[in-house]
């Protein structure tokens, strides 16, 4: 409304103005692909059946197209692809499952013929984990609980989780991990340990795991300006503001960029549109102009982290700048699986791409419940895996510390994780965690050596709240199971 009033247009006239949706068919564009995505890695990457896609994985959704019984939609199982729309309707998108990175949304333009074109990772076969003893693999002894933990409290802490007074709340698994050993696990009907479900923007705490593995070896630096190339290109590069954003900027959500995601632009003319339209990941993020000095306002945005997995693949590029860009690529869509993931035994775990290969590490990632247990593991054992260091003390304590700009806020954010608000004084305030839409939550509470895993699929209101879950479950726990972890 400042807007109009600036241009002498009458309260109407812009009432009106703001009833026209300008970016209707991106919308309609967008939700085609959400549901080709989603129905893509449903069927794929989590091997869930047509039934079960339509009732969890598209239960946000307003408008799905189609049923389980069909619709405007096609599966082709051979191929693994799903195309959602009709011609000269509903602008159709296409997903397509790729080994080794799960599905990859195409451009409005292309079709099933363009399926050689899109990136592939191969890896060496996973080892069969079934045999091999947790926490590099699932095999789990059978063991009583430890004195200090009180069964009864923690069924219902589970029932708590699982029990809610709102169908919006779907509670898949539930995972808690003590001092290194599974103490509870539970699955809801038709799902189980080896289910993969998109954690959503828990992404954004692998991918910064990724950097701080870098940061460490120092081929990035936390204080330097981002190694990105600006858009949109222009003479004197090197005059723009943008110039002065860190990597320590992004990382805190905190660039001084316009805003777009959380301005309601998300499923519109922001990221949306590379997670869903086959859009690149990286340039809507570079397209943007600066609207505050960096690291002095807190702005929750997709792009942000996406700067920063950009500034990633840049610094892998730098180690062999002999490569070829085939060599390149093959490189950077390897490292997340040779230096994190195959280390920590978290050989479920797909990182999806966008179709120009980079990483939509913000939210498209595939994994189950024991993955991010031992992904959680890491961080409450201060950074060391079966007895070697992965990270740096300094990394974990980044971030897990507030970011400055974020005391407006109650200091509830670090570096891509979340921390307990000050304002709330029931659990122990050195606790943090990831945080991904629907529901998915890794908690990690050093001062208990606890890490508590909750995958769900809330649609609606959603409001699944971590750290009351948190609260529940130390009710099971007396001052036995207390001690920050002292790994080295």
């Amino acid at each position: 409304m400042l807007i109009a009033a600036a241009f002498g247009i009458g309260p109407l006239a812009a009432q009106q103005e703001d009833r026209y949706d300008y970016f209707g068919h991106n919308r309609e564009m967008i939700q085609a692909g959400v549901q080709a995505v989603l129905m893509c890695n449903g069927l794929f990457t989590s091997n869930r059946s047509l039934e079960q896609v339509f009732a969890q994985e598209l239960a946000y959704l307003q408008r799905p197209i189609g049923s389980a019984r069909g619709g405007d939609y096609e599966v082709d199982r051979e191929r693994r692809t799903v195309a959602v729309g009709t011609p000269g309707g509903v602008p159709v998108m296409r997903a397509a499952f790729r080994d080794g990175l799960g599905c990859v949304v195409l451009a409005p333009d292309q079709t099933f013929e363009d399926l050689e074109e899109l990136p592939r990772l191969e890896l060496p076969p996973a080892p069969d984990v079934s045999q091999v003893p947790w926490p590099m693999g699932d095999l789990v002894e059978e063991e009583p609980l430890t004195a200090g933990i009180d069964a009864a409290k923690l069924q219902a802490a589970s029932d708590w989780a699982f029990d809610r007074g709102t169908p919006e709340q779907d509670t898949l698994s539930l995972l808690i991990v003590h001092r290194g050993r599974i103490v509870h696990e539970r699955y809801a009907d038709g799902v189980d340990r080896t289910t993969r479900t998109r954690t959503w923007s828990t992404a954004k705490s692998i991918a910064a795991t990724l950097i701080g593995l870098l940061v460490d070896r120092g081929e990035m630096q936390l204080d330097a300006p981002l190694d990105v190339e600006w858009l949109p290109e222009v003479a004197a590069a090197e005059t723009d503001p943008r110039r002065a954003i860190t990597l320590r900027h992004v990382l805190h959500m905190s660039s001084g960029l316009d805003p777009v995601d959380s301005f309601g632009l998300e499923y519109a003319s922001g990221s949306g549109l590379s997670y869903w339209a086959g859009a690149s990941s990286v340039d809507g993020a570079r397209r943007r102009g600066l609207i505050r000095q960096p690291g002095t306002y807190w702005d929750y945005e997709n792009y942000d982290t996406l700067l920063a997995v950009l500034a990633m693949r840049r610094a892998l590029e730098r180690r062999h700048p002999e490569d070829d860009p085939q060599q390149a690529r093959q490189r950077y869509l390897e490292f997340p699986h040779r230096e994190l993931l195959q280390r920590l035994g978290m050989h479920s775990t797909l990182l999806s791409v966008d179709r120009f290969g980079d990483f939509v590490l913000s939210s498209q990632v595939y994994t189950n419940a024991r993955d991010l247990a031992r992904f959680g593991m890491l961080y409450a054992q201060g950074g060391v895996w079966m007895g070697e260091r992965l990270l740096s003390q300094e990394w974990v304590d980044f971030v897990r510390t507030p970011a400055p700009a974020s005391a407006v806020r109650h200091s509830d954010y670090g570096g891509q994780f979340w921390l307990v608000p000050t304002d709330r004084s029931d659990v122990p305030p050195g606790a943090y965690s990831t945080a991904g839409n629907r529901g998915q939550f890794v908690v990690i509470d050093p001062s208990h050596e606890l890490v508590i895993v909750r995958r769900g699929l809330d649609w609606g209101r959603q409001g699944f709240d971590r750290w009351d879950l948190l609260r529940e479950v130390l009710k099971a726990f007396g001052e036995e199971g207390a001690g920050e972890s002292s790994a080295d």
